[in-house]
């Protein structure tokens, strides 16, 4: 088999798709995540001999293939925390990110973690059981996320005898309701992970389906990384100031632009100072440029002298954004101890981290039924709520919708720097006339 280092040797002009899994425990996730790696050919040849040969042990006639995968259930087994497993593949056309999450309701948390980058999300289904409630819980969260493509991947199609009825009817009542939620594109994909069924090959027993199998899928789908349509955001990392001989006067900031386009001459607005300069030239890799985008990291001069510090950020002064020091926004609690009305915490947003108060936590949700709980005093882990945060200093956030870069946020326990939760600032859930709009644009920002 080819190895994963000569697929990726020659793929610099592709195209990356970050995706993750969701599906409830033995619903065949592990079993499709194996079959997309071996029928891809990303399956290292020690590896595959490793998994015919327990195969093999335990009285298997095939390969099972979710063993290639089955490090997650070992973990599981032995009580170690779990966590996301990324795992690198590449095809002649795209190359891929799949972050695979657990599947116990209990790690809620984890399909965040993984979630929280995908370009899709993948939520897989048994045919026998439909739509459950942990399907909805995951159609919620991807929601939640902004995830722009989900696929329905109805599995285990052969314990059904291949039927066209069982599908439309899972395929009807999820894409149903995500559209509810305010999910842009949904694709449905009847497959059979353990015979091959529409994952990579297309399926000989659902000829009435003429849709992309799941790879084809994952290839051809429009992934929208244009970062440059965006209102400019430079959250500064680093002033820079040799003071040397060569550069007695040079002062710069030093920074990655997290959304838009930056031009020497432009008018900008320090946040959240609100002092405004020009910029008076831009350093790349070592050379002055006249323009940068992102996600380039660049060293911003400015004509004037302003007061500026890690944490800052610089944006043009035509679209600034507003600083608030009252985060509303929505929360999935991560740490095992509770967040509770009055807890003192931090809150990093982009390169800024300042000091904060729960003011409020004024809803649970709960996925089920997406029935808001009010006051619930705390959230625990794998909780999703609504938090009103008090911030010490001004803090410049986009809305969560409109820029998952700089609408998101962490809150963290200044006692010992564990992450407590993760913060979407702005409204939970896209409203239809927003899906409407963002769907003819290939879903949200990136």
């Amino acid at each position: 088999m080819t190895s994963t280092t000569e697929q990726f040797a020659d793929l610099s002009a592709t195209t990356l798709l970050r995706f993750a899994t969701a599906g409830s425990v033995d619903d065949g996730k592990s079993t499709l995540v194996g079959r997309l790696l071996h029928d891809s050919k990303s399956v290292l040849t020690d590896q595959m001999e490793a998994v015919e040969a327990v195969s093999a042990q335990r009285g298997q006639e095939a390969p099972d293939l979710a063993l290639l995968t089955d490090g997650l259930r070992a973990e599981r087994e032995q009580g170690i925390t779990i966590d996301v497993a990324y795992r690198y593949f590449a095809t002649a056309r795209r190359r891929f990110i799949l972050a695979d999450t657990p599947g116990h309701v209990q790690y809620t948390r984890n399909m965040v973690t993984g979630a929280s980058t995908a370009d899709l999300a993948v939520v897989l289904v048994d045919a026998r059981n439909g739509v459950i409630e942990q399907t909805r819980r995951h159609a919620a969260v991807a929601a939640l996320l902004r995830v722009p493509h989900v696929v329905l991947a109805v599995n285990k199609m052969d314990l059904v005898g291949y039927q066209e009825s069982v599908f439309a009817a899972i395929a009807e009542e999820f894409t149903a309701y995500a559209s509810d939620l305010g999910v842009p594109e949904i694709t449905a994909i009847p497959i059979s992970a353990l015979a091959g069924d529409n994952v990579v090959e297309p399926s000989a027993n659902m000829d009435w389906y003429g849709g992309p199998t799941v790879l084809e899928h994952l290839e051809t789908v429009p992934v929208s990384h244009d970062l440059t349509a965006c209102p400019a955001r430079f959250p500064v990392q680093y002033v820079i100031r040799p003071q040397s001989a060569e550069h007695p006067d040079y002062r710069g900031y030093a920074g990655q632009i997290a959304s838009g386009v930056l031009r020497v001459g432009e008018a900008v607005t320090v946040l959240p100072s609100g002092r405004t300069s020009t910029i008076a030239g831009i350093d790349a890799l070592g050379e002055s440029v006249d323009i940068a985008w992102a996600p380039q990291s660049v060293t911003l001069r400015l004509a004037d002298d302003i007061d500026i510090s890690r944490g800052d950020l610089i944006a043009p002064s035509a679209n600034a954004p507003a600083t608030t020091q009252d985060v509303e926004a929505t929360v999935c609690h991560v740490a095992d101890q509770p967040l509770s009305v009055g807890a003192r915490v931090l809150i990093k947003h982009t390169t800024r981290t300042v000091k904060a108060i729960v003011k409020e936590i004024p809803s649970r949700l709960t996925l089920d039924d997406l029935s808001q709980h009010p006051n619930p005093g705390q959230l625990v882990a794998n909780d999703i709520g609504r938090v009103v945060v008090r911030t010490a200093e001004p803090l410049a956030l986009d809305a969560y919708a409109d820029s998952r870069r700089t609408g998101s946020f962490l809150l963290i326990d200044p006692a010992d720097g564990t992450t407590l939760a993760a913060g979407m600032a702005g409204e939970s859930f896209a409203s239809k006339a927003e899906t409407t709009v963002q769907a003819d644009e290939e879903g949200w920002d990136f």
